[in-house]
């Protein structure tokens, strides 16, 4: 990192923790404008931007976090403990971003290739799902460029069906929910593995 350090965007691609714990204090609506506005940059399939966000505050997060919990109990360990603790860091929350794809690619994917269905619905879903989830990390760098923290709760995809149905949206193949707040206390960050373990040279 240290060669690293005087480019500000590798700076903050390195200075990026998931944060799970908050501050009991709110985050301005101009830092959330500017997390989602950075979101939306993210480079996207035919720039069809099929990505949707949903900001939750107040009661309904909390209604979101007591789902989630509730949940839990459906699924054995250590999922369920990862769950329960996906809720917690909800509730501490003082905004959470829920991202979803559209599907509006998806649906347009035969018309703009002209192939077969079953090959286009495959290829434009994986589109899709990249897309988004680009955007979903263009947000967390964000974030972490204002000094918010972030976490990406992952582990809610065993209840995407639930947590769509909650927010009143469409199923879809890509969900992801984001909890943002100032971080209650500074993390040092897992180990990565050395890049000669995860790099081929060819």
């Amino acid at each position: 990192m240290e060669s690293h350090c005087a480019n500000e965007t590798l700076k903050i691609i390195y200075q990026r923790r998931s944060i799970r714990q908050f501050m009991d204090l709110p985050v301005a609506d101009a830092l959330i404008q500017a997390v989602l506005d950075a979101a939306n940059q993210a480079p996207s399939a035919h720039n069809q931007q099929a990505w949707k966000f949903v900001v939750i505050r107040e009661q309904k997060k909390q209604q979101l976090a007591r789902l989630v919990s509730q949940k839990a109990a459906d699924f054995p360990k250590p999922s369920s403990s990862i769950l329960r603790m996906a809720g917690r860091s909800i509730s501490s929350a003082p905004v959470v971003v829920a991202a979803m794809n559209t599907g509006a690619l998806i649906k347009h994917g035969t018309e703009l290739f002209k192939i077969g269905h079953a090959v286009s619905e495959d290829f434009f879903r994986t589109m899709e799902i990249q897309s988004s989830a680009a955007a979903v990390e263009n947000l967390l760098l964000a974030a972490t460029s204002l000094g918010l923290g972030s976490v990406w709760l992952g582990i809610l995809f065993l209840i995407k069906a639930e947590v769509l149905s909650f927010l009143g949206e469409e199923q879809g193949e890509f969900m992801a929910v984001i909890p943002l707040g100032y971080p209650l206390k500074e993390h040092a960050g897992p180990r990565k593995q050395a890049l000669e373990y995860v790099v081929k040279q060819l």
